[in-house]
């Protein structure tokens, strides 16, 4: 499990970018970590790599320098995303103890992410047996995820160039209010399939688990303050109420129209 330890000093390394402000540390830390993990597993495990475990971490990759790269020219070229993240509560400087504890978690949490494929590899290089058909299914539903990501970001910044005063409700929005969220959360479900497939131990799907839980919170409290703000925008909208009355927020098909009372997903 010592590869563990590396992939953990990785994340703490990479995610410390947070101290320069903590948003960082859930935001550019997050996806530069995601994308020096990634790397970081294939090197470690490069002698028993396999296809769709590569096509896993090369998707992985992708997400993370994209989500920190897209993060930053946002944060460069939007007033009103800037205004958002320079919330006067974001910029009360923190105390150390809790910027420790952000630290730490959010650590602690990317590795719990990307820790399915290693667990999977790890097993492989041991010589037990894994179950390769669960890794193309694994690469197939995180390359899904990653492109409904993609399709989304494109769509909502081609309906805000036509008319940002208005709400997104074309394209993959018809389905479900928060498709980028929702390819999120099936990218990471694809990743966690690995576990299934690498049979792994008690421990290791604990780790894995507490990685999965926690990124399906944050998406689920990432959906609830959009939910708030769009509330406080276009609460008054006629047309906006009957589209949330009946598109899901995050799950297609699934009847969750919002989570705004659900506080415990306050993040």
């Amino acid at each position: 499990m010592g590869y563990l330890l590396t992939l953990l000093a990785i994340s703490f390394a990479v995610s410390a970018v947070g101290w320069f402000y903590f948003i960082y540390f859930f935001s550019i830390g997050y996806g530069l970590s995601i994308s020096a993990l990634a790397v970081a597993t294939a090197i470690i495990f490069a002698d028993v790599m396999t296809l769709p475990v590569a096509i896993i971490c090369a998707m992985l990759f992708i997400y993370g320098f994209r989500l920190a790269g897209y993060l930053l020219l946002r944060e460069r070229r939007s007033p009103s995303y800037k205004k958002i993240l320079y919330q006067p509560e974001n910029t009360v400087r923190k105390p150390l103890f809790v910027m420790f504890m952000i630290w730490i978690s959010c650590a602690l949490l990317y590795v719990g992410q990307m820790s399915p494929a290693s667990f999977y590899l790890d097993h492989l290089a041991l010589g037990e047996a894994v179950c390769p058909l669960c890794a193309w299914v694994a690469a197939v539903v995180v390359t899904a995820g990653i492109v409904i990501e993609i399709v989304a970001d494109a769509q909502k910044s081609a309906a805000k160039r036509k008319d940002a005063s208005r709400f997104v409700s074309t394209g993959l929005y018809r389905i479900v209010r928060c498709p980028n969220y929702f390819g999120e959360v099936l990218m990471w479900t694809g990743s966690y399939i690995l576990c299934f497939g690498a049979h792994c131990t008690v421990g290791e799907w604990v780790i894995a688990t507490l990685g999965y839980v926690g990124i399906v919170y944050v998406m689920f409290s990432g959906a609830r303050r959009l939910e708030l703000r769009q509330s406080e925008v276009y609460g008054n909208d006629e047309e906006f109420k009957a589209y949330i009355a009946k598109t899901p927020l995050i799950l297609p098909f699934v009847p969750i129209y919002s989570v705004a009372r659900h506080t415990w997903l306050k993040g």
